[in-house]
Parts: structure tokens; C-alpha cells; sequence
């Protein structure tokens, strides 16, 4: 089975959906993975649906608007953001949607998260996958920022999204949180970083994170999940960000191709 390679309008921030689509499309990614903030396009799934159409790409994911970034986008109820988020998924044929873990001081939705997430997938029939996050570091300090945890991989999640940039961040082994999780492992963020304390989301090959090698795990392995570029592409200009995400396609469809005798998950 051929992995797909999906792009995040996220790696197009701060331009519109519309312009990833096309950006996508061009560069020959295989799907769009969507980012809900301001945007409206991207809280609407007739218009999503419309773009996905007129660049034949599908959408594989929605990543809801759980991040600091999107805190007041759908309201401020965090289960409303993740039912909505459902929802558009359900609308645009979409089988992923991307959450983070609560903030800490987010208590009440945190105690209940864990059932939260499991009642939703069961109910839904969508994955809902939690991403691996980071503390929060200063030169002086270490803030653990999410409940449970920022680590998914302790936790009883059925499914899990790894980002190579958040693993960076937290110093975390990128390849042996992948083997770990196994069948768990069920969406893919593909970056870097250089374990500085900002978030980096670098383009693949430009930091210090295993990324050709968990890719190859994961094509040896059978993964059937799907490989989305997330990368900051917002400090570039517009030729330079399409030599950074078409440099991202070629690396992850390069180290993506299976080794003779491979084995399954």
C-alpha cells in the first residue's frame, strides 16, 4: 500500500485555504489536511468540499481548533470545538481529526478527556487522534503544560498523532515513540526541529529529528495511516515556500518507498 503525503494549510499560515489547495495541487501532494482557525473557509465544509473537487485532492483530516492560536475560534467550550471538528470530518469525507491534549488549566474537560475522546471515536465512527506535545522551557524552567500528559504514548488513546517538531521540542526519540505505539500510530505530522525551545516545524532534513528513518519504519512496517507536511513556511517569501514544501513532498516520497522484506505492523 502507497502512503500518502497530505499538506496542512497550516504550512501555508497566514494564507487561506484556498491558496493551499492550489499550492497542494501544483506541487502534487496527494491530499489536504485542514486547519480550523479564522479562516471561514475552513470551518465550512460546502466550501471545502468545492476545493477538494476543483484540485482533486481529498481532505484526510481536520485538525480542530485546539491550539493556544484558535482558542476562541467555535466558541471557548473545548468539547464543542472537538464535536463541530467531528462533524466537518463526517461533511468532507475526512476519517482523522488532529486534537491536542487540555491545557492544564483547562481541569474539568481534562478529568473527562480520556473517556471524551473514546466515546466520540465509538459514536462517530472517526479517529480521534491525539498529538504528542512538549513542556513549556525557558532557560530556568520546565512548565508541564498539558493534562494528562504531553506524552501520548503512556496514555490510553486508541489513536495518536506524532509530530516530528513537538518531539524535537520535548527531546522525546521520534523513532522509538513510532515503534512503541504500533497499530496506535495513526497520523503523521512530518517536520523538524533542533530541540530549541520554540516549536520549530522546520522543513524535513533541516533539523536533528529521525524523520527519513521513521518514515522508513513506517513504510516497512504497512502503516496505513496517512504522512501530512506541517511546516512553518510564514517568515519566507511565496518562491521560497514552494522550494520548501516541494522539498518536503520529494524527502517524505523518497524515504517512504519500502525495503525488500518488509514487515507488517
Amino acid at each position: 500500500m502507497t502512503i500518502r503525503v497530505g499538506l496542512s494549510t497550516a504550512s501555508l499560515y497566514p494564507d487561506n485555504a484556498a491558496t493551499a489547495f492550489a499550492t497542494a495541487a501544483r506541487l502534487g501532494y496527494d491530499a489536504i489536511e485542514v486547519m480550523v482557525w479564522t479562516d471561514p473557509v475552513t470551518q465550512e465544509a460546502g466550501a471545502l468540499r468545492a476545493l477538494s473537487e476543483l484540485h482533486a485532492l481529498p481532505i484526510v483530516s481536520v485538525h480542530a481548533p485546539t491550539l493556544l492560536l484558535t482558542q476562541r475560534v467555535w466558541g471557548t467550550d473545548p468539547w464543542g470545538k472537538v464535536d463541530r471538528s467531528i462533524d466537518l470530518a463526517l461533511e468532507v469525507g475526512a476519517g482523522t481529526v488532529v486534537l491536542h491534549p487540555p491545557f492544564r488549566w483547562q481541569r474539568e474537560y481534562a478529568a473527562g478527556f480520556v473517556d471524551g475522546v473514546a466515546l466520540r471515536e465509538h459514536e462517530s465512527g472517526i479517529r480521534l487522534a491525539v498529538e504528542n506535545m512538549y513542556p513549556w522551557r525557558t532557560a530556568r524552567r520546565e512548565v508541564m503544560a498539558y493534562l494528562p500528559h504531553w506524552d501520548p504514548v503512556g496514555q490510553p488513546y486508541d489513536h495518536v498523532t506524532l509530530d516530528l517538531s513537538h518531539t524535537a521540542t520535548a527531546g522525546s526519540d521520534a523513532l522509538l515513540m513510532a515503534q512503541s505505539l504500533g497499530s496506535r500510530l495513526a497520523h503523521l505530522h512530518l517536520a523538524d526541529g533542533l530541540g530549541s525551545f520554540l516549536d520549530e516545524h522546520l522543513v524535513p532534513g533541516r533539523g536533528g529529528e529521525p524523520c527519513g528513518a521513521v518514515l522508513e519504519h513506517l513504510a516497512d512496517s504497512g502503516w496505513s495511516g496517512d504522512v501530512v507536511v506541517e511546516v512553518s513556511t510564514r517568515k519566507v517569501g511565496r518562491d521560497q515556500r514552494e522550494v520548501d514544501l516541494a522539498e518536503a513532498l520529494a524527502f517524505a516520497r523518497l524515504a517512504l518507498v519500502p525495503t525488500r522484506g518488509a514487515s507488517r505492523i
